[in-house]
């Protein structure tokens, strides 16, 4: 008997990838992990992730939010702006 149940499907797994929520946690992880970057050489040492985690929500999130939500929505799957009739299929 194999058990299926520990690892998700190809398409399960391309949904999830694919999905909006996703894009936006990994567009705000690779700022989180910039910022992280950029304080560490300010400072001259490494400042762990979650200390740059904190210190990015606290200083930056909220302004970092509000350019994305300025910008046209894409396409995940093309790459390119999304129609009306796209972006509120599904709901």
């Amino acid at each position: 008997m194999t058990d299926t149940s520990s690892k998700p499907s190809e398409p399960s797994r391309d949904f999830v990838k694919q999905s909006s929520l996703y894009q936006e946690f990994l567009a705000e992880r690779e700022e989180i992990l910039r910022h992280k970057w950029i304080e560490s050489e300010r400072l001259g040492h490494d400042i762990g992730f979650e200390r740059a985690l904190l210190d990015w929500i606290r200083k930056h999130r909220e302004a970092w939010r509000s350019a994305r939500r300025s910008l046209p929505q894409t396409n995940p799957s093309h790459g390119s702006p999304m129609s009306s009739k796209e972006s509120t299929a599904g709901q």
